[in-house]
């Protein structure tokens, strides 16, 4: 990959290698420009916006013109103009091309860039140790902060109820020190406070770690939503929400081989109808791939997809040939690689906190192994307990949906003895789902995906592989999430298959448990 950059005017070409890390990419750019292996580099791209390492892969990729601005970190605290005249000293930038650059001046300026590094870390230390007293002087102060400090030492972590009860306490003292409607920086600073004195709640896929308590740039989090409930008599809105674009309508850069367009891609669709022959079907779907994608992000052809492409409804694999197609073969096979050996036991363990209900009980033997023939197999049992453990947010619907309800919005159980045709027409809703065929729940034969009432066949025979699929038509077919089903598809999508992370609105729900689980 090729990526343009520019360094005190002068603009060159860096090479990067397809696995490429922001650390490969900075030493290519001190290698490129003679710079310091020392030197403290700072990305903008073309708006003067700052690129961080956990963009910057997606941003080269969505941007494969942008030409990237390097500066040094002494150039951007004394401002010094991006071009720079040719004949000023050498001594006035630490970044200048090291043939120029005297052995003293480089020997005084190193010192330098590592005090104001040293400098930076020390405030922000600073400021983390006073956010975390100030988080436990709440605690010691008020009514039950001694019984949250008292099971974060014993289980190194909170239960839902005492973590609820951490941020009430949180807000109380908050609202009492400065008033009703705290700033977005006191906010901030408790929020910062809680993860430093409770280190296992902070979230490694978070920028900063506790935006699940306050996220400062789309003002959500627990933290808001329990000023919310305190201010819910006064009309002036508390926080805004910021709209993200992560997700399976995003728009994605294709890199994929030969593609067949105009008279030889109507020619392949029309022989996609009619031939047998199931090698040739998954070749040509391949090559027809990126004609696909664009029908499926126009609105007013989407959804004729099935009508165009009926193939997915009797050839198994194109799901996920598709899906391997917009990412990678890596990324496709992120849940099945990772669910039993990274996540099945930590959400059994984690589900054992909830409360007790029948069904609970249930799906945790089922899970365990000790289910019986009338309840699902262990590793469906398993994600159905993680929707329990990220149930459906409030949404726009007056009808609060209960996990429970939620559950058959996921997985539809199905005996094979009767009519499928019946259960289609009576179905209500247009969101995809798993319909489940066989004589009992603990033994199903085949999984189907519903898409428009209609049937496409899962190609694994396993239920974990028939949720991978479930999740993966949603990219495939342009498809938004069931809204009872968005946090459960926002945690595997961005905590296991890795998509999206960082431009993906996620709950403080789905924040919450990923700090719980990967901690």
């Amino acid at each position: 990959m090729l990526v343009k950059v520019q360094y005190q005017g002068v603009k060159k070409f860096i090479k990067l290698l397809n696995d490429f890390t922001f650390q490969d990419f900075l030493s290519e750019v001190q290698s490129k420009f003679g710079l310091a292996t020392t030197a403290v580099l700072q990305v903008f791209d073309d708006t003067e916006t700052s690129v961080e390492e956990d963009i910057f892969q997606e941003l080269i990729e969505a941007s494969p013109n942008l030409c990237l601005t390097i500066r040094c970190l002494e150039e951007i605290s004394a401002g010094l103009p991006e071009v720079i005249s040719p004949t000023r000293s050498s001594t006035q930038s630490t970044c200048t091309d090291t043939l120029s650059v005297s052995s003293t001046d480089y020997e005084e300026r190193e010192p330098t860039v590592h005090i104001q590094s040293a400098r930076a870390s020390s405030k922000e230390a600073l400021n983390s140790e006073k956010a975390k007293q100030n988080v436990q002087d709440a605690l010691e102060k008020h009514s039950g902060g001694e019984d949250v400090l008292t099971e974060y030492q014993t289980t190194k972590t909170l239960k839902h109820s005492t973590r609820r009860q951490l941020v009430n306490i949180v807000v109380s003292h908050m609202t009492e020190t400065y008033g009703r409607i705290p700033t977005r920086k006191q906010r901030e600073t408790y929020a910062m406070g809680i993860v430093t004195l409770f280190p296992a709640l902070r979230d490694p896929f978070s920028a900063k770690g506790y935006e699940h308590f306050y996220d400062p740039v789309k003002g959500t989090g627990f933290i808001s939503w329990r000023l919310k409930t305190l201010s819910r008599k006064n009309p002036k809105r508390v926080c805004s929400e910021v709209s993200e674009t992560g997700g399976p309508s995003r728009r994605r850069r294709l890199d994929i081989g030969q593609q067949l367009e105009g008279d030889a891609c109507r020619e392949a669709i029309s022989f996609l109808v009619h031939t047998a022959d199931e090698v040739e079907v998954m070749q040509k779907m391949k090559e027809t791939f990126k004609h696909r994608q664009e029908l499926v992000h126009n609105p007013g052809r989407s959804a004729d997809i099935l009508k165009i492409f009926p193939r997915f409804l009797d050839v198994k694999g194109l799901v996920n040939q598709d899906f391997s197609l917009l990412f990678n073969a890596e990324t496709s096979n992120k849940l099945l690689e990772r669910w039993e050996t990274a996540f099945k036991h930590k959400v059994i363990n984690e589900a054992k906190s909830l409360t007790s209900t029948a069904e609970i009980l249930c799906l945790l033997n089922a899970a365990g192994g000790q289910g019986s023939e009338n309840d699902w197999d262990r590793d469906m049992s398993s994600i159905l307990l993680l929707l329990h453990l990220l149930p459906p947010s409030p949404g726009r619907k007056k009808t609060k949906i209960s996990p429970t309800e939620a559950v058959d919005r996921l997985v539809h159980f199905h005996k094979s003895c009767t009519s499928i045709e019946g259960h289609l027409r009576e179905r209500e809703g247009c969101q995809p789902y798993l319909l489940g065929l066989g004589r009992f729940k603990g033994r199903i034969e085949k999984f189907y995906l519903v898409v428009d009432k209609q049937l496409i066949p899962c190609a694994g025979t396993s239920s974990l592989s028939a949720v991978d699929e479930l999740f993966k038509v949603h990219f495939v077919f342009n498809l938004s999430y069931e809204e009872s089903l968005v946090n459960i598809f926002t945690f595997l999508q961005t905590t296991i298959y890795n998509i999206d992370v960082g431009v993906t609105s996620e709950s403080p729900r789905v924040k919450e448990l990923r700090a719980k689980l990967l901690n």
